[in-house]
């Protein structure tokens, strides 16, 4: 007989999260891969340049670890249901160690790194969803699991945060290759943790066995993207993401427009983490389940809302306030989790959450090149508050659709 999930215990919040011994191994585990990747980036980025002397190829490092997202979160979803997840985690964990231990071999060519970052960014989204759907059976359907995915995002923002401190400190104390070695070490732990610390669970559907993985990764995104219900729930986690991001994206040039030196720069890009590491920490601190989930849907609106003070031109003060604010707004996606796990078939959970997780990273990768692109044509300023206003016209279509589908389901629930 399989285990059941643990109950949540009214008022006790991320404490109930953090009591149970297998979520504690996931978590340290995503700490120490999460760790891996934004050092391995940077470490990556770093090598490319000495060897090349090019910023273009050097940026090319960073943009080949988010291009290959949508191919790995469509082409390979199906991995997450089909396999074991236990035996999926490990093994992508160690095929990330594979490829950053590859990168260290001496004499490798710039566009052998070049794909083996991008192998180990397709790795990326199905070790994600894996994740995720894995939480539901740590952490049940309930408000464990809510709250549990409100620490992997927490523990996202802050290993990026503490990621470009450590990886700049390794740097400047060995070299790039030196730093990907302690990455390998990195995802090789992990792999440990996820191992030892987690029980074996078999496969969430085995009806795919006969077929192709591709045809059974179209098919099942065929499937989720055709329920109405999910299609909404996807939208709102994917839309305001989109539009969000773009102050983040022209942090830069904006710094530069106003005369900022680094440390000008510095505060910009950590506004946003700041703002939603705080939001989702007090948020699922002090609110029920039933207020978050009221509070999703305006506040996923009002996220959008901090950018139009971009149309005051602010000084870096309000500017620095505008993105915390911005940033704040992540914390409405405690609500979508739990409508969103509560509306997709357990069999489907694993491409669901793989499909979402690569969606969100897609649709934040053309929001930042879209934004950048009519920064060549406009101010910043303007531009960043652009995005608000048409974030917060797509929000409010997309909110109407989550609304409306919720009346739908509600007679069958």
């Amino acid at each position: 007989a399989t285990e059941a999930p643990p109950a949540a215990e009214p008022g006790q919040g991320y404490r109930a999260v953090f009591a149970v011994r297998e979520f504690r191994a996931v978590f340290a585990a995503h700490v120490l891969s999460m760790l891996g990747e934004v050092v391995c980036g940077i470490a990556l980025s770093v090598l490319v340049y000495r060897i090349t002397g090019s910023p273009l190829m050097s940026a090319l490092t960073f943009a080949s670890a988010l291009l290959p997202y949508v191919i790995g979160g469509t082409l390979l979803s199906a991995v997450a249901d089909r396999y074991p997840t236990r035996r999926v985690l490990v093994v992508c964990d160690l095929l990330s160690a594979g490829c950053t231990a590859a990168m260290v071999l001496p004499g490798m060519p710039v566009a052998a790194l070049l794909v083996l970052r991008c192998a180990a960014a397709a790795i990326s989204p199905v070790f994600s969803g894996t994740r995720a759907a894995t939480l539901g059976d740590i952490l049940g359907e309930g408000d464990l699991f809510v709250l549990g995915r409100s620490v992997i995002r927490i523990t996202a923002q802050g290993a990026q945060l503490v990621g470009f401190a450590v990886g700049g400190l390794l740097l400047a104390a060995v070299a790039p290759r030196a730093v990907l070695v302690i990455t390998t070490v990195a995802f090789l732990l992990s792999a440990l943790l996820l191992r030892l610390g987690t029980r074996r669970r078999p496969a969430r559907t085995r009806g795919g066995a006969g077929r192709a993985l591709l045809g059974d990764s179209l098919g099942g995104m065929r499937r989720l993207l055709a329920d109405r219900r999910i299609r909404a729930l996807l939208l709102l986690s994917w839309v305001p993401a989109t539009f969000v991001v773009a102050a983040e994206a022209l942090a830069t040039p904006y710094a530069d427009a106003l005369g900022l030196g680094p440390a000008g720069l510095g505060l910009l890009m950590v506004g946003m983490p700041v703002g939603a590491i705080v939001a989702e920490v007090l948020v699922g601190s002090l609110l029920s389940p039933r207020a978050r989930a009221r509070l999703s849907l305006p506040l996923a609106v009002a996220s959008m809302l901090p950018a139009l003070g971009y149309l005051a031109r602010p000084t870096l003060g309000w500017a620095l306030l505008c993105l915390l604010l911005a940033g704040s707004g992540a914390a409405y996606t405690l609500g979508v989790d739990q409508w969103f796990i509560a509306a997709v078939p357990e069999e489907m959970r694993g491409r669901a959450m793989t499909l979402l997780t690569a969606g969100l990273m897609t649709t934040q990768g053309l929001g930042m090149a879209l934004a950048g692109a009519a920064a060549e044509l406009w101010p910043v300023h303007r531009v960043v508050a652009g995005a608000g206003v048409l974030g917060t016209l797509c929000s409010l279509l997309v909110v109407m659709e989550v609304r409306r589908t919720a009346r739908t389901v509600a007679p069958a629930s």
